[in-house]
């Protein structure tokens, strides 16, 4: 089975973080895998780099002449798309070439053909896409109420590298840090971090922070300033280790405006980082409130400044909580499952 994984770029994020881990791992004796995707720093991450072929993020119809060229000369039956615009990009292929392909296309973010014309949404996946894979339960009742068939849809969880993510006990510090590793952009919220650690400053052995960047970087820096946060708060910027960055915090939080099923909790999980999360999305799936983790229902500085306190005095509440964690990611949330599941729908359609 000759499979193509196409996605729009491979900066840092979760869904690129998917498809990197999927272009890794799927079992090579019985597929073989092709990636499409714009520049990023994650190409590093790519294995078959001379099966990679790069997208131009400005140029569309570049982008269609280069991947139906490669459809037709690899002979692709199977395309996975990581994005709605790939989706499209395949339709439009489809329209001019004679040879069949099926497309999955694994669905990560809320998109905005789902928000202004849902029917049209509905339409495409009905009658283009082979089968939707929904990273959330919650999500796969989205598109059920969007009009999307029932049959199309598989929910399969995003799944954590158990050994790069490695459980680890954690040495108390004089310094109680808190952290956010999420990209810089008006929908991550960042401004509500930053009010919970201006709400907390006068704690002077609490520290905050931020890892990675984004458009909203100098918006966040300037925001710093203005609440004089200089010594409070530290921009640490991208980041190549990941799981170093958890680790060395003491408790992560999420505080966006909207989300799926971010690969970040299951991250923090993992290792052993207690998380605080706005309750959205999927997930719920993953924290269980006060028993895998911290669940707020709004975006409240009050109520995450509260569970932060509590969370530093409690040592014991710390543990239990990370400790469970890491049980249900073994359980639920494992690399191994997430790839064995999605090559079965491969089978299955290919």
């Amino acid at each position: 089975m000759n499979v193509l994984l196409l996605t729009d770029k491979l900066t840092t994020g979760g869904a690129e973080i998917y498809f990197c881990n999927l272009e890794n791992n799927l079992p090579e004796d019985e597929v073989t895998i092709y990636t499409a995707a714009g520049p990023g720093e994650l190409f590093s991450h790519i294995k078959h780099k001379d099966r990679f072929l790069e997208l131009r993020r400005s140029n569309p119809l570049y982008n269609f002449w280069r991947v139906r060229k490669l459809i037709l000369k690899e002979k692709i039956n199977m395309i996975h798309a990581n994005s709605l615009r790939a989706v499209l990009l395949l339709l439009f292929i489809r329209l001019t070439i004679l040879q069949s392909f099926h497309c999955i296309y694994t669905k990560h973010n809320v998109t905005i053909l789902e928000r202004q014309a849902p029917p049209l949404m509905a339409l495409l996946l009905n009658y283009f896409v082979t089968r939707v894979i929904t990273v959330s339960n919650f999500e796969r009742e989205n598109l059920i109420d969007l009009g999307v068939h029932k049959h199309k849809i598989i929910t399969i969880y995003n799944g954590v590298d158990l050994n790069q993510f490695r459980y680890q006990d954690k040495k108390t510090g004089l310094v109680f840090k808190v952290g956010i590793l999420a990209r810089i952009s008006e929908e991550k919220n960042h401004a509500l971090f930053l009010d919970v650690a201006n709400e907390l400053k006068e704690y002077k052995n609490i520290e905050f922070y931020v890892a990675g960047d984004g458009p909203s970087f100098h918006l966040v820096s300037e925001k710093i300033k203005e609440l004089n946060l200089e010594d409070t708060v530290k921009l640490v910027g991208n980041i190549q280790n990941p799981e170093r960055f958890i680790n060395e915090m003491d408790v992560l939080l999420l505080t966006s405006k909207r989300e799926v099923f971010p690969m970040v909790v299951l991250e923090a999980m993992a290792v052993g980082t207690p998380m605080i999360s706005i309750d959205k999305g999927g997930i719920k799936e993953a924290i269980k409130n006060n028993e895998t983790g911290i669940l707020i229902p709004n975006h409240s500085i009050e109520a995450f400044s509260c569970k932060i306190k509590e969370l530093k005095q409690d040592k014991a509440l710390r543990l239990k909580l990370t400790q469970k964690a890491r049980v249900k990611v073994i359980r639920e949330f494992s690399l191994d499952q997430m790839v064995n599941l999605t090559y079965k729908e491969y089978s299955r359609h290919g």
